[in-house]
């Protein structure tokens, strides 16, 4: 199957928060069921943040973040009905040589806990598991 990828736009945000919705193990927190939060990441990350297209519809997208000095990638997802065609693959490869090209050598993930299909495809593509961290979280405002 031929998808076109492109640089997300802010203008996709309803279809992607339905793309995302739509798909299980994709963890929504309040930043990214705003459309303002797309926008700070999408205005602070240019160029790194895909969609993938069949004629103009969404099917598949990733959000692509750096830091300066890593990257990381979340809420690659793909509809389910384009699913094992190799556009989750082109994604995550897409968002890796964009970060490479900025002069990041490190990608991380954060795969929600049980989420197995996920493991797998992350796995697959030749990433690995993490033992020695822990991940911890705090809300800076209300």
């Amino acid at each position: 199957m031929s998808v076109h990828i492109r640089e997300m736009s802010i203008d996709d945000y309803e279809e992607l928060a339905a793309l995302w919705e739509s798909c299980e193990g994709i963890c929504l927190r309040e930043v990214d069921d705003a459309r303002d939060g797309i926008q700070r990441q999408l205005s602070r990350n240019p160029g790194l943040c895909l969609v993938a297209l069949d004629g103009q519809h969404i099917v598949g997208a990733a959000l692509c973040l750096s830091d300066g000095r890593r990257g990381t990638i979340s809420h690659l997802a793909v509809a389910a009905d384009y699913r094992r065609c190799g556009i989750g693959r082109q994604l995550a490869e897409q968002c890796l040589s964009r970060l490479a090209g900025l002069g990041i050598r490190r990608c991380n993930i954060f795969i929600v806990a049980g989420n197995k299909p996920a493991m797998g495809f992350w796995q697959k593509l030749g990433w690995q598991t993490r033992d020695d961290l822990q991940m911890m979280s705090i809300i800076t405002a209300e």
